[in-house]
C-alpha cells in the first residue's frame, strides 16, 4: 500500500511517502492559496496512486490539542471533503526535532535543512504510522 505522510505548516506542507513499509522524503509544498495547496497535494494523491493519507497531529508534551492541533483537525476536514482517501492521525510531537537530528546525522548542510525538515517530519510521521499498525 502506499502511503503519503504529512506534516502540516502553516507555511510550508512537508509531503512524504512509503510503500514496502519504507518511508522516504517526497516534496515540500509552499503555502500560498487554499485552492492551490489543495489542487498541488491532489495532483501529487493522483500521479503517485497514492492509497492512504497519514497526517500529523500536533498535541503538547502532555497530549493535549493546542490552536495548531484545530488548524491541523480544520485542513483534515477539508482534505477529507476533497479525496475518498482514509486519513489517519497520528502523534507527531517531537518529529521536527527528531527530522533535524536526523538531517544533522546525514551530514546534509546546514543550509539545506529548512528545504528538507517538513519532508524529513513527514518521514517520522510516515514511520510512527507504520511502527504502530
Amino acid at each position: 500500500m502506499k502511503l503519503l505522510g504529512i506534516d502540516y505548516g502553516q507555511k510550508r506542507i512537508g509531503l512524504a511517502m512509503a510503500q514496502n513499509a519504507m518511508a522516504f522524503p517526497f516534496k515540500t509544498l509552499e503555502k500560498s492559496t487554499r485552492d492551490k495547496l489543495f489542487a498541488d497535494l491532489l495532483a501529487v494523491i493522483e500521479s503517485e496512486g497514492v492509497e492512504a493519507i497519514v497526517l500529523g497531529l500536533p498535541l503538547d508534551m502532555n497530549g493535549e490539542e493546542t490552536l495548531t492541533t484545530r488548524q491541523v483537525l480544520n485542513f483534515r476536514d477539508s482534505l477529507a471533503r476533497r479525496t475518498t482517501l482514509p486519513i489517519h492521525m497520528v502523534n507527531e510531537a517531537l518529529t521536527s526535532f527528531d527530522a533535524r537530528e536526523r538531517l544533522r546525522e546525514a551530514g546534509v548542510p546546514q543550509r539545506r535543512h529548512k528545504e528538507m525538515l517538513d519532508q524529513m517530519a513527514a518521514v517520522c510521521i510516515l514511520e510512527t504510522y507504520l511502527g504502530n499498525s
